[in-house]
């Protein structure tokens, strides 16, 4: 029988070196817990960065899969298929758009978002070829790939990549003097998250998605809203822009569209964007996929009709509530919306990684980010009484200083 060291062992032997994991090897998944290969429950906290809003291996997202894994898994985009008209017919009437353009991975729809604002910016407005800029916040994180990192404040995601790609302008996050300042006729878009979850579920102040959208129009500008981590459900709303009642030029939707089984990510947009696109300028071989679709639909109709971002809404903020009465000495601040949440550990308590390993040691699954933030976000079928259980374990690690190992 393979053991848990053994599997680590072949991993960090075969693998590259680009994350650092909990060392834990899990082999099996089941709404909102997972087992490791020793047989271990654990309740998952985490949800793969919100791809598990519907918790894992959902019967009836499963089993959409099954039944069109069996039919038709992919055709490429050279033809169509009976999947891919009801999908975007779906989410275009849930989300109020009047198109979707279905990518795969969220990186590859935040990339999609820039090509539409910049053939947008140069064909509707009319700013030249090279002369466009879109304003991003210090702490986004929009994904990995070689023009998404050329915008990011983080410098460990930018050292040994260059060169990097231009037309992107960093002002503070939430800061909208800032942003003000910064928005210039070069300006066609504003890309931003309604709150950064991997800058440690940073919420801007009140008002500020409002503010930004009042610039936009001022400016002549799209804004881009970012909700891979935020949307579908998380936060309490469908969109955490819903908490303004913002409604973007281009959303940015991926992990929990694919219901945790898949990777879907899709932009979505009215004619006046969307209609920059033409045969040819733009595709992928698996974005809108039959299988993807399928999955997709399913995922979507288990958001709507178990209620899971009222549910989010709910127990988000009854869970801050019993978080923050914990009164622990290690914790500065609970902050966050709906089932995102970041507990963020005193510098002088030492790093947030070895608080989520003892967590880890009592059954319960969280990661750290940015060093002094642990970030809880469970499925959002989690019921009270599981987190009501998961909170002595909780409070048990918050009660005092870790030693780092």
């Amino acid at each position: 029988m393979t053991t848990t060291a053994q599997y680590l062992d072949e991993a960090e032997r075969f693998g590259a070196n680009n994350y650092h994991p909990l060392p834990v090897v899990l082999e099996r998944g089941e709404g909102v817990y997972v087992w490791d290969v020793e047989g271990r429950r654990y309740l998952d906290m985490l949800s793969a960065y919100s791809a598990l809003n519907q918790g894992h291996r959902h019967p009836r997202i499963v089993r959409a899969l099954v039944e069109q894994a069996e039919r038709l898994t992919l055709t490429s985009r050279a033809f169509h298929n009976d999947r891919l008209g009801p999908f975007l017919s779906r989410l275009c009437r849930l989300t109020g758009f009047e198109r979707a353009l279905p990518m795969n991975t969220g990186a590859e729809a935040v990339e999609t978002a820039i090509k539409a604002a910049r053939k947008w910016g140069q064909d509707v407005r009319g700013v030249p070829e090279g002369d466009a800029e879109i304003i991003v916040f210090d702490g986004n994180f929009h994904g990995r790939t070689t023009t998404i990192i050329s915008f990011s404040s983080e410098p460990l995601y930018r050292k040994g990549f260059g060169p990097f790609t231009p037309g992107f302008r960093l002002v503070p996050y939430g800061d909208l003097q800032a942003l003000r300042g910064a928005m210039s006729r070069r300006t066609i878009a504003v890309l931003v998250e309604p709150i950064q979850g991997e800058a440690g579920v940073v919420v801007p102040p009140p008002g500020f998605m409002r503010a930004v959208k009042a610039l936009c129009r001022e400016h002549g500008a799209l804004l881009l809203a970012d909700e891979i981590q935020t949307g579908l459900g998380r936060t309490g709303r469908l969109f955490a822009c819903d908490w303004e009642d913002v409604r973007p030029d281009v959303m940015i939707v991926g992990k929990a569209l694919g219901g945790g089984v898949y990777p879907v990510s899709a932009i979505l947009a009215d004619d006046a964007v969307m209609n920059v696109f033409s045969p040819g300028t733009h595709g992928s071989t698996f974005g809108g996929n039959p299988l993807a679709a399928a999955v997709a639909m399913a995922s979507l109709d288990v958001l709507v009709e178990e209620r899971l971002a009222e549910r989010a809404a709910e127990l988000g903020a009854w869970f801050m509530d019993e978080l923050r009465a914990l009164e622990s000495p290690v914790v500065e601040e609970v902050r966050g919306r709906g089932l995102l949440i970041g507990v963020v550990i005193r510098s002088d308590a030492g790093p947030a990684r070895p608080f989520c390993e003892a967590l880890m040691e009592r059954g319960i699954l969280a990661k750290e980010t940015h060093e002094q933030v642990i970030r809880f976000a469970p499925p959002l079928v989690v019921t009270r009484e599981q987190l009501q259980e998961a909170l002595p374990i909780i409070a048990e690690v918050l009660g005092r200083p870790l030693s780092p190992g």
